[in-house]
């Protein structure tokens, strides 16, 4: 490239600027007003995705691409530059950042407030901020544009990162003019997510909380658009209607986030683009039927690097298997055909940027793909495909110039043009030094090769076959430095200075002795090939997708078997009784017939003599399968989350439960509140999603809590500031909140009395999730379990229920209800009792172990339950307690964790005995089900086996096979330069009545 050529290049780099004849400042001094041309010839432009041409022009008037094609005209006036060799590409599209937004204000976890601090006719929390528009904040930050360009980035969606709903993001530009002239658009999409960020009110404190804030916010904007604003003005409702008419991006860090998002997207008949946290391929087929676009991270984690075997034992296998899944997640997705973009977010550096690129693509992501997720795709979904994302007549000059393919390892980016102004990468030169010379050096002739990376080559002077030396290679633009000390025992180095004309070298210099010298080096061609002594790690996928994700994950889901068990004792909990050496068929997921000697010349035959069957155990109380937050502590009175919006399918205390031989459990809201959250009843379905271990058809139910917890006795002062603090706030505070219902319930009877005209002209009372889930209670749609001790706030209780006109269902661990049981039996209240737990806390010190029997003796309906991960594994030991304290036959004992806790869950229907006609919910049993030596041997949910003991002998077998295969995999990436982290403890959270969260965390 000629010196001239350079000149004109560093002009357009400094003084050209397409809208000078556009801008609305002043001018000061004197002003360019010429209307520059740019050619760029002998380049391969790969115009999109699918088209690529070569050689071609690529023609730039006033910012915009005028035309891009081969065997084109130049305009007179245009500014030639020859990029042969070169490739161009459309510069990438970032949908997620916070580029030039100033700091969101840190939390104050020790200040909290009930009430929203924030001036003005604002929504009543603090994370709902629609109102925010990122393009009232943005100011271009220099280095951060740097960054983007260098990874290959001109234009960034860029918004505040700081709430649940987080107001509008802008369109900018990634140059360094003023902030006008680099917005796009200034609202180009709405943004959410489930962190609640800097609010300083405590509510949400959980992810559910956060879900039933999101959900009643966008109830609240239908309600304010039918007619709302009539009655009561708000600025961030009425920035949220606006909001909606934008791309709406909902910012997650994990699929089943993911999939709570695009649960509420369908709720409300709407779109999130979803970004996800790099896990998605775990659950492609839950995605695929969400139907919402995703926007994937390329953070991939990093190999472990383990000093000793304790380290490789506090990994958790799945934290290994993800390290060899993730850079395969955008392929994975795009073979099921669910459509992505690409993100930076999360990123380092451009380096890791490249690389975790081309990660990507040896997992199997096709490069014309991975450019279509990084431009058309993010383009069209901001609705400005008219002006980026391809190279087109008409759009705008956004592309860079780089040295090979978009994923060739050596590939640098050595220009990114910004709307037609030109911005230096690597260097504003475009020769590449790489190559064999011919170099004299005045009196020296010896060759010269110039190889490794283009921006940072390495040089070697080479005198005959044998005799090398190591030169060092400096560049600075076009001028060129070299200097090596031949021979070795020299006094001074050989120090040459040039330029590059052409493919050639040439510039003057100094010899070994001092002396001045002109030198030259002659362009012979490409460089030697290097003999590769360095190990090159190349990323695979070897392992096996597991559902769900970890060692005892299926690899095949199971479906239901037609089994024929013969030959069992079977306990019936019907009238039946214990029936010895009996048959029992699994037909379609049920329990098809029972009986002796039952043929069935398809079915799957299991000797089961010796053996034992039972129906499945039903965990009435447990807190297993809950993602971020057991308790939304926030409020007194909560009724508006729901624990079905936060089922983990992953936690392996399912697995673990179900070699206990539970088949259905009630995963409980915790007991901070006087009215807490709905709770949900699953079955055991380990390995299919969320809302398939949904139990289907069940009623739906609510937790209460009465005592210490709701009245924060033991939270420490800094947390005393909800009501109530009293045993007789508590009463107060459930009775205000029914008193509420019943008036709301009250306004929407009249409403739907309405004719359809009325309709028409009324405003619909607003929906209030809080007050509809209490109105489902005194409509008997919903049904209440309370955590209980005392006898004298049971008693109240249920006056207070008589009196309000419903009634409770369940008192929840009941320690005090030996007491009251004639009165429960009168109101028509269970009792779901621990065994034999006492004096853990002041108000269960009269709590005794023949509760339970005492309990059932007088006719209440009573189980026995678990509150704890671990003990659910025996819940049929703590059953068998109630035969020692309180002498109960042992089908009653076992009825406490069967057939009981479905009569008060009302599902006996289907589950909690064994009758031809009920679901397949069965377990078979090594010994008598109330021994201390009694295994489970298999599980049944449904009539598919979840659980067998010789399988989970293989799953152990496998699962230190794979362990081992992929530490091995590991080590190998470590040794092959791939940057390792060590390895350290993992742990997962068991939630309990009392545990609490402030919600900052989430997500």
């Amino acid at each position: 490239m000629t010196k001239k050529l350079f000149c004109l290049f560093l002009l357009i780099a400094v003084s050209y600027n397409p809208l000078f004849s556009q801008t609305t400042f002043p001018v000061h001094g004197v002003q360019d007003e010429r209307e520059r041309h740019v050619a760029i010839i002998n380049a391969t432009v790969h115009a999109d995705a699918q088209t690529i041409l070569s050689p071609a022009t690529l023609l730039i008037r006033q910012g915009k691409i005028v035309a891009v094609g081969t065997k084109m005209s130049i305009p007179s006036d245009a500014v030639v530059i020859d990029a042969g060799g070169y490739h161009i590409y459309p510069s990438f599209v970032e949908l997620v950042s916070d580029y030039g937004m100033p700091p969101a204000a840190p939390a104050n976890k020790t200040r909290l407030q009930l009430e929203s601090n924030k001036k003005g006719a604002y929504y009543w929390n603090e994370a709902i901020r629609a109102e925010v528009k990122a393009h009232e904040s943005f100011s271009q930050n220099t280095e951060q544009a740097r960054r983007f360009r260098a990874m290959g980035f001109g234009s960034i969606v860029t918004h505040a990162r700081d709430g649940i709903v987080r107001g509008s993001g802008t369109l900018v530009l990634a140059g360094e003019e003023r902030d006008n002239d680099l917005m796009v658009q200034q609202q180009a999409a709405a943004f959410f997510s489930f962190n609640k960020g800097s609010s300083q009110q405590p509510y949400p404190n959980s992810l559910m909380g956060s879900i039933a804030l999101l959900r009643q916010a966008f109830y609240d904007t239908r309600w304010y658009a039918a007619g709302g604003w009539r009655e009561q003005q708000n600025i961030s409702l009425d920035a949220m209607q606006r909001l909606l008419q934008l791309p709406q991006v909902f910012e997650t860090n994990d699929v089943l986030s993911a999939l709570s998002a695009a649960r509420i997207a369908r709720e409300f008949g709407i779109t999130f683009i979803i970004k996800g946290g790099g896990n998605e391929y775990q659950r492609i087929a839950e995605l695929k039927e969400a139907a919402m676009p995703l926007i994937l991270p390329l953070t991939f984690p990093r190999p472990y690097w383990f000093a000793d075997p304790y380290d490789a034992s506090a990994v958790a296998l799945s934290d290994m298997m993800h390290w060899e899944f993730a850079p395969a997640n955008a392929a994975m997705l795009h073979q099921a055909g669910i459509p992505f973009a690409l993100t930076a977010a999360g990123i380092k550096d451009e380096k890791e940027f490249w690389a975790n690129l081309r990660k990507a693509a040896m997992a199997g992501l096709h490069s014309r793909e991975l450019l279509r997720a990084l431009t058309e795709t993010p383009a069209r979904w901001l609705r400005v495909n008219d002006q980026l994302g391809t190279l087109a007549p008409g759009k705008l000059a956004n592309f860079f110039i780089c040295t090979d393919t978009l994923l060739h390892p050596k590939n640098t980016i050595v220009q990114h043009w910004i709307r037609g102004r030109m911005y230096p990468v690597a260097s504003m030169d475009l020769t590449d030094l790489r190559g064999s010379y011919s170099l004299e050096a005045g009196p020296l002739k010896a060759t010269l090769i110039v190889s490794g990376d283009f921006a940072t080559p390495q040089a070697v002077i080479r005198l005959g076959d044998t005799a090398s030396y190591t030169a060092r290679l400096q560049r600075s633009e076009r001028l060129i430095s070299l200097s090596f000390r031949q021979p070795r025992h020299a006094a001074l180095n050989w120090m040459l200075s040039g330029y590059a004309e052409g493919r050639n070298l040439m510039g003057w210099g100094t010899d070994s002795g001092g002396n001045p010298i002109q030198w030259k080096a002659q362009y012979t061609g490409p460089p030697p090939a290097a003999k590769d002594t360095a190990v090159t790690w190349k990323h695979t996928v070897e392992g096996t997708m597991r559902y769900p994700f970890t060692g005892y994950g299926w690899e095949q889901l199971p479906r239901p078997e037609t089994v024929l068990i013969r030959n069992a004792t079977v306990w019936t909990n019907e009238a039946e009784g214990i029936l010895p050496n009996t048959d029992v068929l699994l037909q379609d997921g049920r329990i098809a017939r029972i009986g002796k000697n039952l043929q069935a010349p398809q079915a799957k035959v299991i000797d089961a003599t010796g053996m034992h069957l039972t129906a499945g155990i039903i965990d009435e109380h447990s807190h297993i399968a809950i993602r971020q937050g057991v308790n939304e502590c926030s409020h007194s009175v909560t009724a508006e989350v729901r624990i079905g919006d936060v089922i983990d399918p992953s936690d392996i205390n399912i697995y673990r439960q179900l070699a206990g031989g539970v088949t259905a459990s009630h995963l409980l809201h915790g007991s901070c509140n006087s009215i807490g959250g709905q709770t949900q009843l699953i079955k055991m379905r380990w390995g299919y999603g969320s809302e398939a271990l949904k139990f289907e058809g069940w009623p739906g139910f609510i937790k209460f809590a009465l005592g210490e917890n709701v009245k924060t006795s033991n939270w420490g002062d800094e947390h005393r500031f909800r009501f109530p603090q009293t045993r007789m706030g508590v009463e107060q505070t459930i009775k205000d909140a029914f008193i509420r219902a019943k008036t709301y319930k009250k306004k929407w009877d009249t409403y739907n009395r309405l004719s359809a005209k009325q309709k028409a002209a009324t405003t619909a009372p607003r929906r209030d999730l809080q007050l509809e889930a209490l109105a489902e209670i005194l409509d008997g749609r919903r049904h209440i379990t309370c955590h209980s001790y005392v006898q004298s706030e049971i008693t109240m209780l249920m006056r207070l229920a008589e009196s309000l006109g419903f009634r409770v269902n369940t008192f929840t661990h009941i320690l005090e209800g030996f007491k009251v049981a004639d009165q429960m039996k009168a109101h028509g209240a269970n009792a779901s009792s621990f065994s034999d737990w006492w004096a853990y806390k002041f108000e269960v010190y009269e709590a005794i172990p023949h509760n339970p029997a005492l309990l059932a003796q007088m006719g209440v309906v009573t189980a026995v339950n678990s509150d704890d991960a671990e003990m659910a594994r025996r819940l049929n030991q703590e059953a068998a307690k109630s035969v020692k304290y309180g002498g109960l036959s042992e089908e009653e004992a076992w009825k406490l964790c069967t057939l009981n806790p479905a009569k008060m869950l009302r599902v006996d229907h289907r589950v909690g005995s064994i009758r031809a006609g009920k679901d397949a919910d069965v377990v078979l049993w090594s010994d008598h089900p109330l021994s201390v030596y009694a295994r489970a041997e298999y599980t049944w949910v449904d009539g598919t086996l979840f659980y067998s003991r010789q399988q989970a002998v293989r799953q152990q077998q496998d699962i230190q096979a794979e362990r081992q295969r992929l530490m091995k995999k590991m080590m190998e990436a470590v040794a092959a330069g791939e940057p390792a982290r060590e390895g350290g403890s993992f742990s997962r959270i068991l939630w309990d009545c009392e545990t609490a969260t402030d919600g900052h965390d989430v997500e």
